[in-house]
């Protein structure tokens, strides 16, 4: 068991309860050596609070205060999905309810030969042996408590895996549903595996039902071979009273091109961490988002691209909108090492504060120890310029128009980098809804 007793209640108890969860049939567990090294990790990290300086903006303290119980087992009905599709998007579905795959709901039956989804606490359990060179050998854990704690535990979550050379035309949306009549917690692991030469696009989407308040700790892993091109979307819109601290870590082959793209909407406190490691020669690696803060809704983004290879780019964009009492966060570390000579990077950071209380900290980071590179970041936080409204205003545009049109253009540049047309519409409609 994780020595818990200096952190809240609610970590303490859903660890001893997920502990027995998903413990299987007492079988040796092959990843006891990584799970073991996780326990360790988070021991000595311990969680984070202000005095740390990555978590300098937020204070986790009141969104880790209410009496959390551990999600039960849960039912979502083919109404519920319905409702949860995505215009116009033909895609496999995958269901995953209070953090459980349900087989029975998901629906991957236009997927190609050879393509793998299945729960991946099952997964690790009957075929340990086809995960043992990508669950968590990729992840870091080291100074993240919370990537750590899902490190250490038994969970399940969806597992989905492209043989080489595969190229999955339909995409894979992984429908995230946490069911809160009371304060609930959830764990949750993703894991997904492409082959050399492999391509998928998958779109994640967490919706929470019940108006209780919920906390999320999620991780996810993208392991993509050499020439392998993922797409990857996720789109958090869980409701006011929704926290969470969620991770996606990528690991890169040689010539493989990867995107991750985090579009946070309705949410309470939130704390997203991003790492994509570009470790083969020609790799490109995407990371991006948008948040939008209402009220006291606050959006933490921390990233770390790491080139470690020569000849890689990355590419990496984040946006918000910032209404009310609302805060927003923003650290991206750029790191390349020696050895990644012709390195390309970009790192842009842009955040509009639309109220007098309203808060936006950007700090973008370059650390290089290669001489021969192309690396540039950028910062710029302000308000929407007066003259832009009177332009639009001059042509009989009303002022909340005016305001509006600025603002959906300015985050629409995050919209264009996702690859599939129907969630591009899907995703405008509803930034339409957030923009007052």
């Amino acid at each position: 068991m994780i020595d818990l007793d200096k952190a809240p209640a609610l970590l303490r108890h859903a660890a001893e309860a997920l502990e027995g969860a998903f413990s299987g049939d007492g079988a040796p567990d092959p990843f006891a050596a990584r799970r073991q090294s996780a326990r360790e990790a988070f021991e000595a990290a311990g969680l984070p609070t202000t005095r740390d300086e990555a978590w300098k903006y937020t204070d986790l303290r009141a969104a880790l205060k209410p009496e959390y119980a551990p999600a039960p087992a849960s039912d979502v009905s083919e109404a519920d999905l319905d409702s949860l599709a995505i215009t116009g998007l033909s895609a496999a579905r995958v269901v995953v309810a209070n953090g459980r795959f349900d087989a029975s709901r998901s629906d991957v039956s236009m997927l190609p030969d050879g393509v793998t989804v299945a729960g991946l606490a099952e997964t690790l359990r009957q075929s340990p042996d086809a995960l043992a060179d990508a669950f968590g050998a990729h992840a870091r854990v080291e100074d993240d408590a919370f990537a750590a704690l899902n490190s250490a535990l038994p969970l399940d979550g969806v597992y989905v895996n492209v043989p080489k050379g595969v190229a999955v035309e339909t995409p894979i949306h992984v429908v995230h549903v946490l069911d809160a009549a009371e304060p609930t917690f959830v764990q949750t692991r993703s894991l997904f595996v492409v082959g050399d030469a492999a391509e998928v696009r998958i779109v994640e989407t967490f919706t929470a039902r019940g108006g209780a308040a919920t906390f999320r700790n999620d991780l996810t892993e993208i392991v993509a071979g050499d020439a392998a091109v993922v797409k990857h979307v996720r789109v958090q819109d869980e409701g006011n009273d929704a926290n969470a601290v969620t991770a996606v870590h990528a690991h890169q082959g040689r010539d493989s091109d990867v995107s991750s793209l985090t579009f946070t909407f309705a949410s309470g406190t939130v704390r997203n961490n991003g790492v994509m490691v570009p470790a083969g020669e020609g790799a490109t690696a995407t990371i991006g988002g948008l948040y939008i803060c209402l009220g006291d809704q606050h959006v933490d983004t921390h990233t770390l691209i790491d080139h470690v290879a020569p000849g890689c780019d990355s590419n990496e964009l984040f946006k918000g909108i910032i209404y009310d009492q609302g805060t927003g966060v923003f650290n991206g570390k750029v790191f390349v090492h020696r050895e990644a000579q012709q390195t390309n990077a970009y790192q842009q950071s842009q955040g509009v504060v639309l109220s007098p209380d309203a808060h936006h900290y950007s700090k973008p980071e370059l650390e290089i120890y290669a001489d021969d590179v192309k690396c540039s970041h950028g910062s710029t936080t302000g308000a929407i310029e007066p003259e832009h409204v009177f332009y639009l205003r001059s042509r009989g545009v009303s002022e909340a128009d005016a305001r509006a049109m600025l603002l959906y253009a300015f985050a629409h540049d995050v919209v264009e980098m996702v690859s599939l047309e129907p969630v591009r519409d899907w995703l405008d409609a509803k930034i339409a809804e957030r923009l007052k």
